[in-house]
């Protein structure tokens, strides 16, 4: 019989729930209390998990039978609510980012390292089967060299606590580290209000990698439509990467003889939740079962491109 890890969930608000039902649909971990500076999303906890304790307070709610802090709250808090997890020597899942700043990121490391606890960032697309086709892809050069890519994240929650650089490039950065293993040699970006938003909606962001290898991303919150798409041009073929589809994500498209013409194929791919990939990942991990944390070096790297950026 599997001894289940007990979860405190940090953050009740947009993600939460998402992570919640995860963690408590694991046959890996038990959901246990969920704290919330808001009342009235602690009614809606407790009504979606009767069984929970739930406090305004989360320094009551991490108590010794607790294994795993998961932290989704605003980005400006999660450094506070992360220090104090793991110097009472609990593992930590952090929504992404982990941080605003690299020093933070390293204070993180060297407490986690003391308490021989672990760190883990939700970058959701990292656990997806369509990033991860395209990462076999990448290695086995199966479509010749990469040259270009493009990324459009479009549409998405007005948030105040930081721009959209942190929003939503988190992603980008998070995939594309993941998938080249090295930070770009130059960096450029422009930010935008295009309406009257607090923070910076829009971001325009162009990265040169070794080998020339071009990268654009097109960021931002203010869209009538919502875009997930990234395209990874090869010599010998595109691929098309569109999270929106529900079943069709990867479509390739490989060159004729003559390069105005195409060949279509659309892969099998794992089509499981990505949230759910991560859970059983942490579990692993804490098991000793993979050899060592992916996210080791990513969550400085990530935050370091970001700080750039932003």
């Amino acid at each position: 019989m599997i001894n289940k890890l007990k979860v405190c969930l940090v953050g009740y608000g947009y993600w939460g729930p998402k992570l919640a039902r995860n963690f408590q649909n694991s046959n890996f971990f038990n959901l246990i209390s969920i704290s919330d500076k808001s009342k009235s999303n602690l009614i809606k906890a407790k009504k979606d998990f009767p069984l929970i304790n739930t406090s305004t307070d989360f320094k009551k709610l991490i108590t010794k039978n607790i294994d795993l802090v998961v932290i989704a709250t605003p980005t400006d808090t999660h450094f506070k609510i992360a220090k104090i997890a793991l110097e009472k020597k609990k593992h930590i899942l952090v929504e992404k980012p982990i941080s605003l700043s690299t020093a933070d990121v390293l204070k993180l490391k060297k407490i986690s390292k003391k308490n021989k606890k672990l760190i883990f960032v939700d970058y959701p697309f990292l656990f997806s089967g369509s990033i991860n086709y395209i990462k076999k892809i990448i290695e086995n050069k199966k479509y010749g060299k990469l040259l270009e890519i493009e990324s459009y994240r479009e549409q998405a929650p007005i948030r105040k606590d930081v721009n959209v650089i942190w929003d939503l490039a988190v992603h980008d950065i998070s995939i594309l580290y993941y998938l080249l293993k090295q930070n770009p040699k130059n960096i450029k970006s422009l930010k935008i209000n295009t309406v009257n938003t607090p923070k910076a909606d829009t971001a325009y962001i162009n990265l040169v990698y070794k080998n020339k290898l071009n990268v654009f991303i097109k960021n931002s919150w203010i869209s009538p439509t919502k875009i997930r798409i990234m395209k990874f041009k090869f010599k010998k073929a595109i691929v098309y990467c569109d999270e929106n589809e529900s079943m069709y994500k990867i479509k390739i498209y490989s060159k004729k003889n003559n390069h105005l013409k195409y060949n279509i194929e659309i892969p099998d791919i794992d089509l499981t939740e990505p949230l759910s990939n991560l859970v059983d990942y942490i579990y692993r991990t804490i098991h000793k079962k993979e050899e060592k944390s992916m996210f080791d070096s990513l969550n400085f790297n990530v935050t370091k491109i970001l700080q750039k950026l932003s």
